[in-house]
Formats: structure tokens, C-alpha cells, sequence
């Protein structure tokens, strides 16, 4: 079966079953998601590099609260 066929398919669906199925295929990409970070932030993962970055510069006080990067943003707005 096609993509293109499974699309016609789903046309065809009555709206409960659209939205069901609209649920389950954003489940399935939400488990994905948290199996990639998973595997990204594992020990020898490629995030475990961008992860010791970002403890470092909290240990070195180059980091600042999300509040005070908030006030910040919206003081720049203005």
C-alpha cells in the first residue's frame, strides 16, 4: 500500500475514526520523540557532548534563570 493510498483511505474515514487515528499517529510520534532522546542523552550519546557544555557553564556561572532571561527579552521588546 502507498502513502497516496492511505491518504484516499483516510478522506474516506468518518470523522470519530479520523480523529482516533489523528491520536494514535500523535502518540506513535510522541514515543519516537522520547526514544530519540532517550538514545541521544544515553551514556556515549550524541547529546551527552551539548550535556557536559551545558553543566559546565552552570558551574562557571555563565548561565541565568529562564525569569531573568524573560525580563530581559521582554525589556528588549520594548
Amino acid at each position: 500500500m502507498t502513502v497516496d493510498a492511505i491518504q484516499e483511505a483516510i478522506k474516506q474515514l468518518p470523522e470519530p475514526e479520523r480523529r482516533r487515528l489523528a491520536d494514535w499517529l500523535e502518540e506513535l510520534e510522541a514515543q519516537a520523540w522520547d526514544e530519540q532522546i532517550e538514545r541521544d542523552f544515553s551514556p556515549g550519546g550524541p547529546g551527552i557532548p551539548f550535556l557536559e557544555e551545558v553543566k559546565r557553564e552552570i558551574a562557571e556561572g555563565k548561565t541565568q534563570s529562564f525569569e531573568e532571561g524573560l525580563r530581559q527579552f521582554h525589556k528588549s521588546r520594548q
